[in-house]
């Protein structure tokens, strides 16, 4: 098949060249000169057209000489259906390990990336729990604080009714020595 396209291509590309030449300028100039000017030209085209001519047949006794014996043909492809299975192979041995290196690959990655990242947690997580336990420290003291207030007030509440209560008892005691008849006579202030 190969020696047949060689074969073609050697038939068909100087007739590509021939008619190249023929649409040249030059020999269209040659062609409206006088007949003298046409004759040389058809002349000179004709040696060319000649030329290529004898160069495509020895292209062609090129290619028909090195036209390769079927053994050799067969070798080529036996090598080449070879190297074929050896390539399924190899693509088959990527294709069982590659999945396994990428998994190695990642977790090393992510284990490059993230001890950092968990070791900054980690420490957020120690300084959130001291703040935790500042803010329970604060929150007892404030407590411990307000009770300390609720006694004292407890305790200015007593007093300051104990002060009445005494008031009181003199009031009581002024109002029952003024109720009897030996003692001193007391006005009694009107209320206004």
């Amino acid at each position: 098949m190969t020696a047949r396209l060689l074969l073609a291509f050697a038939l068909v590309w100087p007739l590509g060249i021939a008619a190249s030449l023929a649409d040249s300028p030059s020999l269209r100039e040659s062609q409206e000169s006088p007949d003298a000017g046409r004759q040389t030209a058809a002349r000179e085209r004709e040696a060319r057209l000649a030329a290529l001519r004898a160069r495509a047949q020895q292209r062609i006794a090129e290619a028909t000489a090195h036209r390769s014996d079927p053994g050799v043909l067969e070798a080529v492809l036996e090598r080449s259906r070879a190297q074929v299975e050896a390539l399924a192979e190899a693509a088959a041995g990527l294709e069982a390990s590659i999945p396994a290196q990428v998994s190695a690959a990642v977790r090393d990655g992510l284990r490059t990336e993230v001890l950092p990242v968990a070791r900054h947690i980690a420490e957020i997580r120690g300084l959130l729990n001291q703040a935790i336990r500042r803010l329970e420290r604060l929150e007892g003291e404030i407590a411990a604080e307000r009770h300390a207030r609720v006694d004292d007030l407890a305790l200015l509440v007593d007093l300051v009714s104990s002060g009445w209560r005494g008031v009181d008892a003199r009031l009581e005691r002024l109002e029952r020595a003024s109720e009897q008849p030996n003692g001193a006579p007391v006005k009694r202030v009107a209320a206004a």
